[in-house]
């Protein structure tokens, strides 16, 4: 119980830090047929994300918002994302709230950073490249505070899932690991949370969540994250790039 009670000490107090740093959006009236935030709808048909095959080749491109949209079958395009976990030096684990305006998953906690590769100057956008990209937009992350070389590409998690019905995710999802102390300033349009989570607390602060976790962390959390945790000083011996995992809860 002594334990118990410190823990939600403890996260009580990253939560006052967390509405401290972060600041409230200004909501706009939704314009879009769907409903939704101006922003969100602009970059669901702006952005040209990556097609892929089951073996993660390119084979085409289509709008955020045809690669969002779950069909009347149930199904929804596979297409290529990635996913950042965040460390600082001390390693602890950045773990964020999505904003409420947010299209797939809204107040949904997840890893520091979850979007996709796009097709950008007519080719495919590296993956490293879109993750310092969005970083840097989603939580102000400044570009020279992340070194390419300091990612490491642990491995890749194909999954499907249908979201709320409406919008859903089918993804070939690239792991990325970082660990380095940066300057974070979210962007309120995409995050409403944020925290850094110690390594020893995880497990009793769940079940504190004011929300769900998204389907892809989830994955993770349960399959790999306390092997690479415990193990960021070695990750690239844990690293398998070439695979494409698809886990299975039994």
């Amino acid at each position: 119980m002594l334990v118990r009670n410190l823990t939600r000490s403890l996260w009580n107090t990253l939560r006052l830090e967390k509405r401290f740093l972060a600041t409230e959006p200004v909501k706009p009236q939704p314009d879009d047929k769907d409903g939704l935030d101006p922003l969100q709808a602009e970059a669901l048909d702006k952005d040209i994300c990556l097609l892929v095959d089951e073996k993660d080749n390119f084979i085409g491109t289509a709008t955020k918002r045809e690669c969002h949209k779950v069909g009347t079958d149930g199904n929804v395009l596979l297409h290529r994302a990635f996913s950042v976990f965040l460390f600082n030096k001390r390693g602890d684990m950045l773990l964020q709230r999505r904003a409420s305006q947010k299209v797939t998953y809204p107040d949904y906690y997840t890893n520091a950073c979850c979007s996709h590769p796009l097709y950008i100057n007519e080719q495919p956008e590296d993956v490293i490249t879109a993750a310092r990209r969005r970083l840097n937009y989603e939580l102000g992350i400044p570009l020279d505070q992340m070194d390419p070389e300091q990612f490491m590409f642990m491995t890749r998690v194909h999954y499907h899932d249908p979201g709320d019905g409406v919008w859903g995710e089918h993804e070939i999802d690239h792991i990325l690991f970082f660990q380095s102390d940066v300057k974070v300033k979210p962007n309120s349009d995409e995050i409403s949370e944020y925290c850094f989570v110690p390594k020893a607390e995880f497990n009793a602060y769940l079940p504190t969540l004011e929300g769900p976790i998204t389907p892809w962390f989830n994955m993770i959390r349960r399959h790999r994250l306390k092997l690479w945790w415990d193990n960021l000083h070695r990750l690239k011996e844990l690293a398998e790039p070439e695979k494409i995992q698809k886990f299975i809860d039994k």
